[in-house]
């Protein structure tokens, strides 16, 4: 073989020394990157609050007054020990990642929902990898006849709790209409009033159409009690936060919530709802036919808009929808990986991603 051309070592040793130059440049940037990152951490207080579907979440208990024959070791899915301990340690799991990438300790406050009782709670924030967060958790038994319930956990060392109640939904023209209760807790987040609303409205069996009236209901209540605490408190910062079982874009939420996606103009009386963006990018909680959608929401009042940060105020929404999360090859690649699919036990997590709010406040 004949020698390359002295010319050829030249070439090569200037392309070597030029693609050394470019990377310690990119070296260089990153680290200011990384440095004006932290500094601009150091400059806030980091807040989340979330929300998670858990996807029935159930003990292995036979309650004759829930339909939870299902969940049981002689029920349809075989519900024993060994899947409900699975189970709470995905659930924690998932759980403890959410936004730890803003915060080690994670979510300060998340509402939940699809629980069973108080006792499943209490065994999973009592996981390895909850306990060490002290989670305390607020919750009332609901009416729905699956015998699933909405609750909040928090962690102490940021929240406060004041006060709770569960609040009924009811449809007027259908008197034999139950659902799951709305949960409004308040208290002191990081020293500051702060109110949230857990919710799970009634889902679309049936057809969107005719399931529409209790949406409508769940809608026009959480905004008779967000209406009730502001006439106390005109700037009152409440998170309302929930599986809708609609879409940011359907009338339940933009007219009888009066919801809006549009941060910089806001009208009079109406909240912000920051996944509507989300939503319209293709970033979904949930799948249905192939499409995600965001069914999970988190809404604001307009005293949790940026002001200068003087006090907490929202930064960011995102969708926890971490690889983990998903499932992995085959016809539902992409989809959030579940419990069960079509009756078989898959040994996820859940149907739905969780989704939060990265509030921040001037250090």
């Amino acid at each position: 073989m004949l020698p390359l051309p002295p010319n050829h070592y030249v070439n090569n040793t200037q392309i070597m020394n030029k693609h050394l130059i470019f990377a310690l440049i990119i070296l260089v940037f990153g680290l200011q990157m990384n440095r004006a990152s932290a500094q601009e951490q150091q400059a806030y207080k980091v807040g989340l609050v979330g929300f998670y579907n858990l996807e029935n979440l159930f003990d292995t208990i036979n309650d004759p007054n829930k339909n939870d024959e299902e969940f049981l070791p002689q029920g349809a899915n075989q519900w024993d020990s060994e899947k409900y301990m699975s189970k709470l340690h995905n659930m924690a799991y998932a759980i403890s990642t959410i936004g730890t990438d803003w915060s080690p300790d994670g979510v300060a406050v998340l509402g939940m929902s699809e629980m069973e009782n108080r006792t499943v709670l209490e065994d999973l924030v009592a996981q390895p990898e909850l306990k060490d967060r002290n989670y305390q958790v607020v919750h009332y038994d609901s009416p729905d006849r699956r015998g699933v319930d909405v609750a909040l956990i928090y962690n102490p060392k940021y929240f406060k709790m004041t006060s709770s109640k569960s609040y009924r939904t009811v449809v007027p023209s259908d008197p034999e209409f139950i659902t799951r209760d709305q949960l409004v807790v308040s208290g002191l987040f990081d020293g500051e009033p702060m109110h949230f609303i857990v919710m799970h409205w009634p889902s679309r069996a049936g057809g969107e159409k005719r399931s529409m009236p209790g949406r409508v209901a769940a809608a026009e209540l959480c905004r008779h009690i967000a209406d009730s605490i502001m006439r106390d408190d005109p700037n009152a910062k409440i998170i309302m936060m929930g599986d809708f079982n609609d879409y940011p874009d359907n009338r339940t939420v933009t007219e009888h919530l009066r919801a809006s996606g549009d941060m910089k103009d806001l009208r009079d009386g109406e909240f912000y709802n920051p996944m509507y963006d989300l939503h319209k990018k293709g970033i979904g909680t949930n799948y249905y036919r192939d499409v995600p959608g965001v069914l999970d929401q988190m809404i604001l009042t307009p005293a949790l808009l940026p002001n200068g940060y003087d006090s907490y105020q929202f930064k960011n929404a995102k969708v926890h929808n971490k690889e983990f999360l998903k499932q992995h090859g085959g016809k539902y690649n992409g989809y959030p990986f579940r419990t069960f699919g079509s009756g078989v036990w898959m040994g996820g997590y859940s149907d739905h991603f969780p989704v939060y709010v990265i509030l921040l406040k001037k250090a």
